[in-house]
């Protein structure tokens, strides 16, 4: 287990991502998953009120309302860290304090909770104040609604100037970052963003952990397979992706483990990373990212990947 930044809120090493439910996920194929991720020592989702509104007939919503119906009937929304986003909802568009009050107030009654633990700003929104984007997350927090909150999709310039905003404001300051961060996608977060986190004590939950799914290692030169992601996984496999998962291939064989798995543990060995975010559609799946929890690489593991998605 981890904390969340300078929090309390201890998490296990992987973030279950809840994308994928109520899209290529029904209920009882989510709830499976949840009750494997749970029976694993899981406590961490990471769920989003856009999820799944790319999907026809649907308008956001769907996962927080599975992940809030799996709790309810399970009965351990105690033992669970629910982090949920808002800001890209169809209708629910920005961070203003409108928005941000209406779409909290909505989340809770899907998730079927008085209280959300890690409440994200989904994406930054220039167009409105920092002080009243964080004021409204403030008296969420005050009023107990939110414990903590976050920001996904900044860059370190924008995260300095809200800290710098709610430290001046006296108002809830985020305790986390959520960037699209992995082995063969680095620049994104490498660099002043974790040298921010750094200084600032601040948590690195990165998503996209597995990117789409190539460092699964399922995807290879003439592989056929059926996954909405398919086309997003396959975009990696040039010359460098293959000698990417050669690297991950060796490592993965003398630990006799998945390559999911060393993929994750490499993030895991990064500056302020708290959890990667991963999810599964069946336990199966699941299974070879649960392997992360017992996945120690040696120092010379984790440059040779390093130094092989710089190459």
């Amino acid at each position: 287990m981890k904390k969340i930044g300078n929090t309390d809120v201890d998490v296990f090493p992987l973030c279950l991502g809840g994308n994928v439910f109520g899209w290529t996920a029904d209920d009882r194929q989510s709830f499976a998953v949840l009750d494997a991720y749970a029976a694993a020592g899981g406590n961490f989702i990471d769920t989003a009120d856009v999820y799944s509104a790319w999907v026809p007939g649907h308008s956001g919503g769907e996962s927080e309302t599975i992940v809030g119906r799996w709790m309810a009937a399970r009965g351990n929304r105690r033992r669970m860290v629910v982090a949920t986003k808002v800001g890209l909802k169809p209708g629910l568009e920005g961070l203003s304090a409108k928005t941000i009050r209406a779409a909290a107030e909505a989340s809770l009654r899907r998730l079927q909770t008085d209280c959300i633990d890690l409440y994200y700003a989904h994406r930054d929104d220039e167009a409105t104040p920092l002080e009243e984007t964080l004021g409204a997350f403030g008296a969420l927090v005050r009023e107990g609604k939110v414990r903590h909150i976050a920001a996904s999709n900044y860059t370190a310039a924008r995260l300095a100037a809200a800290l710098e905003t709610s430290d001046r404001e006296g108002t809830a300051r985020y305790v986390a970052v959520q960037p699209h961060y992995n082995l063969v996608h680095r620049e994104e977060y490498e660099g002043n963003l974790a040298a921010l986190c750094a200084a600032q004590g601040l948590s690195c939950i990165p998503y996209y952990a597995l990117a789409k799914g190539f460092l699964t290692g399922k995807y290879r030169p003439g592989s056929k397979i059926e996954s909405a992601r398919a086309k997003g996984a396959q975009v990696y496999l040039d010359t460098r992706g293959l000698r990417v998962l050669s690297t991950l291939d060796a490592i993965a064989a003398a630990h006799r483990t998945s390559v999911a798995a060393v993929s994750l543990a490499w993030l895991l060995c990064q500056a302020n990373v708290a959890a990667p975010i991963a999810s599964a559609r069946t336990p199966q799946q699941l299974a070879e990212l649960l392997a992360v929890g017992a996945l120690e690489l040696a120092q010379a593991e984790v440059a040779a990947l390093s130094d092989v998605t710089h190459g």
